[in-house]
């Protein structure tokens, strides 16, 4: 079994046809729930059977009931925004005995937003608002502190969009209220639209491009924090040319034999580094804020206007 999935969107839809909902930074998760074996079975995005790496979810509510929901698993970061990474030490976790010690550690919680199944009735060719109904019913007496939870929906697309625009969230997910549910297909009836963010981050280093030694290809950026410049990630998307040779002419000077960041960076992005004094901004556009690494940046320009210091 494989969920069915949203189209790309530009522009929030608006008018009565349309619901919205919070587009979660985690794992597509398809749970199927046997009556009989009173067993919650668990099938990720592209079909495997990932049951083993979710103990404290497919431990559910739905026991002794006959159901097949879908949803997100989501785990939160250090700034209590969901994000995938966070996820990634579980994602592939096999062993029982791994996997509950991990779920100690990184606690998930699965957002389930429809409701496929119920006791033997194919719900599929019913519209979503009659499958988000039966859902509220299904599971609206969960407790706040529940490893399963379902997400509110929401009439005003603009003002979702606007609301997870300003809490750093990864975006919306508009649906038509009339659609019907069609497993392993893309959906024009359902519409994400991630949001992109436009923040200024500290040049620490470069890396050449492979196969030269002065072509730079990528910059290390960090945070600057009350605790140091703390690593962000690497930006390669959108140094091109005459980008690259604008940051070689800046970062050039400012050669230094070691890190500059506070914290440690990863092995893989400190491998061939040069490391430089932070002291160029740059401003990224990234998914989502709030995380401790960017997601998907790309680089947008030199700020001559901003210090480090300013940060």
């Amino acid at each position: 079994m494989r969920p069915m999935l949203a189209t790309k969107g530009t522009l929030v839809p608006v008018g009565e046809a349309w619901s919205h909902e919070v587009k979660w930074d985690g794992v597509r998760i398809l749970a199927d729930t046997l009556r009989d074996s009173g067993s919650t079975r668990m099938w990720s995005r592209n079909g495997n059977d990932v049951t083993p790496a979710w103990p404290e979810i497919a431990a559910g509510p739905l026991a002794g009931r006959d159901a097949l929901v879908d949803g997100e698993v989501i785990a939160l970061n250090d700034k209590g925004v969901p994000d995938f990474r966070v996820l990634q030490d579980r994602i592939h976790t096999r062993k029982a005995a791994t996997a509950l010690r991990l779920s100690a550690s990184i606690p998930a919680t699965f957002m389930v937003f429809d409701l496929l199944r119920l006791d033997g009735t194919d719900l599929t060719g019913q519209p979503l608002e009659r499958r988000r109904q039966l859902l509220g019913e299904l599971l609206g007496g969960l407790e706040p502190g529940s490893t399963w939870q379902v997400p509110t929906s929401y009439d005003d697309g603009q003002m979702l969009h606007q609301a997870t625009l300003q809490q750093g969230l990864e975006g919306i997910v508009s649906k038509r209220r009339t659609s019907r549910y069609v497993l392993d297909q893309r959906s024009p009836h359902w519409i994400k639209l991630a949001h992109r963010h436009r923040l200024s981050y500290v040049v620490g280093g470069w890396r050449p491009q492979e196969g030269t030694t002065d072509r730079l290809a990528a910059v290390l950026v960090g945070e600057s924090t009350p605790d140091g410049l703390l690593y962000r990630g690497r930006v390669g998307s959108g140094i091109g040319g005459k980008a690259g040779r604008l940051l070689s002419d800046l970062l050039a000077p400012l050669s230094t034999s070691s890190s500059p960041f506070a914290d440690e960076v990863p092995r893989l992005d400190a491998l061939g580094t040069r490391w430089v004094e932070p002291s160029v901004v740059i401003d990224v556009d990234t998914h989502g804020v709030g995380y401790t690494r960017l997601r998907q940046p790309s680089y947008r320009g030199v700020r001559t206007d901003v210090r480090a210091e300013d940060l």
